[in-house]
């Protein structure tokens, strides 16, 4: 696989040339080579609302809290599998808010045709706030947190800077973004606060937890 910017470059193995691809499927997730993440997200999606029809069974019993608790176990984590190396746009974020709400409508048996407002949902459930996101954020906070602390391959792959100058158009959306956006203040701030695992459990926690309406 080539990246997007590079030249097309051909591979020898014993004079047979590797197939050259433009995605590829590597431990469950997709990498493009484009880098964009949104083909992986809708994939990942898709197979957490299969693996939901596949249990239809359950979600037409009478016990919310067990299938609550199912569908943390079970169907969440199909969902996030994979999602501290994403990067969120708009509408990806809708995505996995319409999966969440999907999800409760199946487990109180309310059918899409009922004019049911979302948050009126909830309030059944007992819930203040939607957690699929939450979860990922919390996921990806916590990655970020525990990269930065080593001295590694991924933090330099994180903090490196690519020599050339960026292609016309609008740029794109970087993975650390997301980081400085959900915590309120830079990367650099954040790489800082990260070495102090306790104090970075904190803030991740204040960012991710609830807040009530002004």
């Amino acid at each position: 696989m080539d990246s997007d910017k590079s030249p097309a470059s051909s591979i020898l193995i014993d004079n047979e040339a590797l197939e050259n691809v433009t995605h590829l499927n590597y431990l469950g997730a997709n990498i493009e080579a484009d880098g964009k993440i949104t083909p992986d997200i809708r994939k990942r999606l898709a197979i957490a609302t299969s693996q939901l029809k596949s249990m239809m069974n359950i979600w037409k019993s009478q016990s919310t809290p067990l299938k609550m608790r199912i569908l943390k176990s079970c169907i969440f984590p199909v969902a996030t599998y994979g999602c501290e190396t994403w990067t969120l746009t708009k509408k990806d974020v809708e995505k996995i808010d319409a999966l969440e709400m999907k999800c409760y409508r199946k487990i109180l048996r309310i059918p899409w045709t009922a004019r049911r407002a979302n948050q009126n949902i909830l309030q059944e459930l007992g819930m203040k706030e939607r957690q699929l996101l939450k979860n990922i954020k919390q996921l990806k906070l916590k990655y970020f947190g525990h990269v930065d602390r080593h001295n590694n391959l991924e933090k330099l792959c994180l903090e490196g800077a690519v020599e050339g100058r960026r292609g016309r158009g609008r740029p794109r959306r970087r993975w650390t973004q997301d980081i400085s956006d959900w915590l309120g203040f830079s990367v650099r701030e954040a790489s800082i606060l990260a070495q102090d695992r306790d104090g970075f459990r904190s803030a991740v926690w204040e960012a991710t937890s609830y807040k009530d309406p002004p």
